[in-house]
């Protein structure tokens, strides 16, 4: 794997080339500064870049800004980005994940924390380059063996806030307690989803899917959210602390832009998605875990709600013919 590490402090350069090299297997490219970096992936002979390691303080171009740039390259616009950086306060970590960070390590870190995060990032690796096959591979619904999973959490690009699910525990495992206090895990799921992915390619069930993201991000304009695609069509968020999101009122927002945006399969037929909404969730710091059961609990809640929603026009459909 290739390793792209961006930091302006040469002892941190040298100290992770000794780490890269104890670990193995590990090619590491290193770069002073974040212009310098620019530089250096505009070059056709550097190669492509499987992991960067950026810091956040730099001079003339910070690693969040050098992150967002990455970000913008559709080369680069899903590799992995482990922020390494001092800075360990809540607005430089909600805007490096923001920027598109994957994960975020604070300085000092011990050689087996980075051995374990590099051992994630590759399996990151694997996977972004399977799903790409997937997502682009398969031309019909037939062709099963690159069919794209519903479970399966795709990352969505070019959507303002919306980074990968790996990404979102990530961030929440970052946040302190006292970060923590307030904010609130909510989410939505498409309606009749398996319908979708049933009868779609997994381009068009793919487009469809970065279609919402982007509606339900217009939406959540005007609130500092982060949003994650988590698989069976449901998009997991976390809202800055002190806001009580009016979960029915939002899911009506979405539903009606969504009904206003004329969206359409490869066949040119339109598609009419609507989404239904489950129960805000207050992120309460007891360990890891329970504010991981938080996101799970919100996504599972969006999931019922959808469920129930789809039981009810059944019944009603059901009662209709009967009388």
């Amino acid at each position: 794997m290739k390793i792209l590490a961006v930091d302006d402090d040469p002892i941190i350069l040298e100290l992770l080339g000794q780490f890269v090299e104890i670990i193995g297997a590990h090619e590491l490219t290193t770069a002073p500064s974040a212009l310098h970096a620019i530089d250096m992936l505009g070059d056709p002979n550097l190669g492509p870049i499987d992991c960067f390691m950026l810091d956040i303080q730099m001079p003339s171009m910070d690693g969040i800004e050098l992150a967002q740039h990455i970000r913008n390259s559709a080369r680069h616009a899903d590799t992995p980005i482990l922020m390494l950086t001092a800075m360990s306060d809540k607005r430089y970590i909600d805007a490096a994940f923001a920027a598109g960070a994957t994960d975020y390590v604070t300085k000092p870190f011990e050689i087996a924390e980075l051995k374990s995060r590099i051992g994630l990032v590759e399996g990151m690796v694997k996977e972004r380059q399977q799903r790409t096959k997937k997502i682009f591979a398969a031309k019909t619904i037939a062709d099963q063996a690159t069919h794209m999973e519903l479970f399966e959490p795709v990352p969505i690009y070019d959507v303002d806030n919306v980074i990968d699910y790996t990404a979102m525990e990530n961030y929440v495992a970052q946040l302190s307690r006292s970060a923590l206090f307030g904010s609130t895990a909510f989410a939505f799921t498409i309606r009749e989803v398996d319908a979708f992915h049933a009868t779609m390619t997994s381009f068009e069930f793919y487009s469809l899917v970065s279609d919402v993201a982007e509606i339900l991000s217009d939406t959540l304009v005007d609130h500092q959210v982060l949003m994650s695609y988590a698989g069976n069509g449901t998009f997991v968020c976390v809202t800055e602390s002190g806001w009580r999101p009016n979960m029915g009122g939002l899911m009506d927002a979405v539903n009606l832009e969504l009904s206003q945006t004329e969206l359409f399969d490869n066949n040119g037929e339109r598609v009419h998605p609507r989404v239904s909404a489950g129960e805000a969730v207050r992120l309460i710091w007891k360990s890891g875990n329970s504010v991981m059961d938080a996101l799970a609990q919100a996504h599972a809640s969006a999931e019922a709600a959808s469920e129930a929603h789809t039981k009810s026009l059944n019944d009603f459909w059901q009662n209709d013919q009967q009388a």
